[in-house]
């Protein structure tokens, strides 16, 4: 079948002035010919008069779709009724006549009276031959309901193109939008939502005739930027045979596993993505790894020690610790977990602090500090635990042959290493510090937290004149541990690192 665009991904220019739209227009065709025009975004009508007179001037070598959303649409055109239905028909008929050789018409205009919307378009239902060509946009906001074929079926009846936008609040949802594309050529599938973004990422390879990517400010939930779907992810080149890969966890936005990895995947031209996957329901994501096409995934919180009881095998060193940071997706769709958060402890640490006879407080019980535990007792560390869970902290003592502390002790004791095992001072709560200044005694300061790169914790450390390690390192080292065992070939470490490192680097401190 004959693709509708020959650029599937759409730039999303939204501006409230007709020169912040023609700039963001410019730097759109640098990545992509399709480009969406929001006039709705416009905060006049004057501003949509003068970017239609811009564009007679300019006759664009671009496919431009002329879009003006009213607020029951999810758009920011004023009025309601009859009257914001006329000024919007008459917005994208202009736009139509100079230049734009699409204009999208959200559903709820069928409410309109036939003879209104020929008046502007001509003879309606569309035909191959009439001009300009007609998408026919549904958005549901709240959820992904059924009977979404039945909108299809009206979209292929009247308009060129069927445009389904759903809130998705689940992985099934997800997958049901993404069905509406198969073996067609004339459906675009949206799934909106941060559970739908990986969706949103693959819906071309799963048929859609578009993929939005904002330039601007964004226009839909879960819409990632041009550079991201053109540069990061890649939408465009990813096919049906493309291994999918990704990080579950809630929250997952903050995390630049996807920066990581990607860039390994593009150094070494593999067919593969890695995508940052919000899982609230553990069951609910399992269930998308065959349609997704998924052959691993990195694990965070909260399901590093859950996910155990899913697996079909697992690495016997990540049974003992009881937690698993990576799967791998083997024959069958056999889930195999392993553990490379041990790895990640080793090789930030060993270079900085002589581990055997070294006396190491772990502050957290939970899935990385089991790793963090089992490693530094593997390499001769007396490790000692402290956390807010008492037991918890008592049974991974035990575990390690190691000591639970209690908080009270830390002003008065003294360890070669104080390593954060715990979530405080990560995103979306990066100004807060696990431990206070004066629990700090200590040699050296471990941050398991990555993002920022210099935690409110190792803030207070260096004020005290202790040694610092990012959580940074432990990152990039479990990283490139998954991505070997993925791929089983040897990572591009160092263009991994430069591309985390300069991400991070950019981010206030």
């Amino acid at each position: 079948m004959t693709p509708l665009f020959k650029d599937r991904i759409c730039a999303v220019v939204a501006a409230p002035t007709a020169r912040e739209m023609q700039a963001q227009l410019r730097r759109a065709l640098k990545l992509t010919r399709t480009v969406e025009l929001r006039l709705d975004w416009l905060r006049s009508d004057l501003e949509r008069f003068s970017i239609a007179a811009w564009l007679r001037e300019q006759q664009l070598k671009a496919t431009l779709i002329a879009t003006c959303r009213r607020a029951e649409a999810g758009g920011r055109f004023p009025g309601r009724g009859r009257k914001a239905i006329v000024m919007e028909l008459a917005f994208l008929a202009s736009l139509a006549k100079f230049g734009c050789k699409w204009c999208d018409l959200e559903g709820e205009t069928l409410k309109a009276p036939p003879w209104l919307i020929r008046g502007v378009f001509g003879k309606w239902p569309a035909t191959a031959k009439s001009r300009p060509h007609i998408i026919l946009s549904w958005h549901v906001f709240q959820g992904t309901p059924l009977g979404l074929q039945r909108l299809i079926a009206v979209s292929k009846a009247l308009a060129h193109a069927g445009k389904i936008a759903t809130q998705c609040n689940s992985y099934r949802d997800a997958l049901r939008v993404l069905t509406l594309c198969k073996g067609r050529h004339d459906v675009i599938a949206v799934p909106m939502g941060e559970i739908g973004l990986p969706a949103r990422v693959l819906a071309l390879a799963h048929g859609s005739a578009l993929a939005y990517a904002a330039v601007g400010e964004k226009t839909a939930p879960g819409q990632l930027t041009l550079d991201e779907m053109k540069n990061l992810y890649r939408a465009d080149r990813l096919g049906r045979h493309t291994k999918v890969y990704g990080v579950i966890g809630n929250p997952v936005s903050h995390s630049l596993s996807p920066l990581l990895h990607n860039t390994g995947f593009i150094a070494r031209k593999l067919n593969a993505v890695y995508l940052p996957f919000l899982v609230k329901d553990l069951r609910d994501f399992l269930g998308a790894i065959k349609p997704l096409n998924i052959a691993g995934f990195s694990v965070t919180l909260p399901w590093k020690e859950r996910i155990l009881r899913h697996l079909d095998d697992c690495d016997p060193l990540a049974a003992k610790i009881g937690a698993v940071n990576t799967v791998v997706v083997r024959h069958k769709g056999k889930l195999y977990g392993c553990n490379t958060d041990y790895v990640g402890v080793l090789r930030a640490l060993e270079r900085r602090v002589r581990l055997r006879g070294s006396r190491v407080l772990l502050y957290g019980a939970g899935g990385v500090a089991r790793a963090v535990a089992f490693a530094l007792a593997q390499g001769g560390a007396i490790v000692c635990v402290c956390s807010r869970r008492s037991e918890q902290a008592r049974q991974l003592a035990r575990a390690v042959g190691g000591e639970a502390v209690e908080r009270r002790r830390l002003g008065r004791e003294f360890f070669d290493a104080i390593v954060n095992c715990t979530p405080v001072g990560m995103h979306p709560h990066p100004g807060r510090s696990p431990l206070r200044a004066d629990e700090l005694n200590c040699r050296l300061v471990f941050d398991t937290v990555y993002r920022p790169m210099r935690t409110r914790l190792l803030q207070l450390a260096e004020r005290r004149g202790i040694e610092t390690v990012s959580g940074m390192e432990m990152f990039i080292a479990q990283g490139v541990a998954q991505w070997e065992i993925w791929t089983e070939s040897r990572a591009p470490e160092a263009k991994m690192r430069k591309a985390v490192l300069g991400a991070l680097r950019k981010e206030p401190m």
